[in-house]
């Protein structure tokens, strides 16, 4: 035992508040063969030009990557530019995933007892990155359809508030917004109140459904886009993503993110997803999410479950108090989903075998409340 014990360490006493993020929950290894749908995780492998891009990385991993990732941000520049709107390797900031981007904003922009503002239930990091920096998060609750309330949220801004985090669409409702009902916000949000467009699942928004988020971000100087390559291009694993943001912005993020926090691996991965074969493959494999989402969905329905219109790359059932039970009724079954406390539980949109269980899971749970 140390002379010292460590029980005399002084810890901050915020973390005696600081809710614990908790993964998606494993497929256990007991002989019943599981599908795992609990992490909003591609279905497919990396693509063929990841891989390649991976193992050349390899090779020089005993150096520090490029810093700047200029590679990358420029690529990622030119990915979101547009005729009307020029975006350039200034307007980008990369971090180990959006949620770190985020991590980012709030170390950013946040001093202790400032505000952050964003719809609940959410993406449940959200609190722990506001609290953790001292920040107070200010929880506006969904409205009954399980979207975001706006009306609500604007009334929410007080002289405190230094952030605004809008998650389109919404993990784990699955709702998205549309750019009508982001303009009608902004208007009511003070310029010098950052509002970050969470887009983590845009690729799987249904294409004439799209908000317009690039004009809102050249319009409104106060608007930052928060991307990550963890969902369509499947390379949860090796933790990047990046916000666009105006220079200032862009600026001070790169001043508080985590120094080579983009690994080489992971910035030649990102790079190589933008290899035209390779972008025309993934938004294949988008279409095909969205059209396994809307079989989902229909499928459902017709069983008589009331969900949320989600789209998101996964469905949601808003079963409150009996959340755990059908979590537990799916795992013995071989399904593993994410029960949400007393709320919900979210299904990923898996591989067409764990698709088809799920409608099966589904169909049986409500014969078996019924009978």
């Amino acid at each position: 035992m140390p002379e010292t014990p460590a029980e005399n360490i002084r810890l901050r006493s915020a973390l005696d508040a600081l809710p614990a993020y908790v993964p998606g929950k494993p497929a256990a290894d007991d002989g019943v063969r599981r599908f795992k749908v609990s992490s909003n995780e591609s279905p497919f492998e990396p693509l063929p030009q990841v891989i390649e891009a991976v193992n050349r990385a390899t090779l020089h991993a005993n150096l520090y990557p490029d810093m700047g990732a200029l590679d990358l941000r420029e690529a990622i520049a030119a990915h979101h530019s547009t005729p009307r709107s020029a975006v350039g390797p200034e307007n980008i900031a990369l971090s180990t995933g959006s949620v770190a981007v985020s991590g980012d904003l709030v170390r950013a922009l946040v001093d202790p007892g400032d505000e952050v503002v964003f719809a609940w239930r959410s993406f449940e990091a959200y609190p722990i990155l506001v609290r953790s920096h001292g920040g107070v998060d200010v929880q506006v609750p969904l409205t009954p359809a399980f979207e975001h309330d706006l009306p609500a949220m604007a009334e929410a801004i007080t002289e405190r508030t230094r952030l605004v985090i809008l998650c389109t669409p919404n993990n784990p409702t699955g709702p998205a917004l549309t750019t009508a009902q982001i303009e009608d916000f902004l208007a009511r949000v003070p310029d010098h109140v950052v509002v970050a467009l969470d887009e983590a699942y845009r690729e799987f928004v249904d294409p004439v459904r799209l908000a317009d988020t690039a004009r809102l971000f050249a319009e409104h100087g106060n608007v930052v886009l928060l991307r990550t390559f963890s969902k369509m291009q499947g390379i949860a694993g090796l933790r990047v993503g990046y916000a666009v943001a105006h220079p200032r912005l862009a600026a001070a993020l790169g001043q508080v993110t985590v120094p080579f926090g983009a690994s080489s691996i992971a910035q030649a991965a990102a790079l190589a997803t933008f290899d035209p074969d390779a972008a025309a493959e993934l938004e294949h494999r988008a279409a095909w999410i969205r059209e396994q989402r809307g079989r989902l969905e229909q499928v459902l329905a017709a069983q008589g479950w009331e969900l949320p219109a989600s789209q998101g790359n996964f469905v949601y059932f808003p079963l409150g108090e009996r959340s755990a039970e059908f979590a537990a009724f799916a795992d013995a079954r071989g399904l593993v989903v994410r029960a949400y406390g007393t709320d919900g539980v979210r299904v990923t949109v898996g591989e067409r075998e764990a698709n088809d269980l799920l409608l099966a899971i589904a169909q049986e749970w409500r014969e078996a409340q019924e009978g």
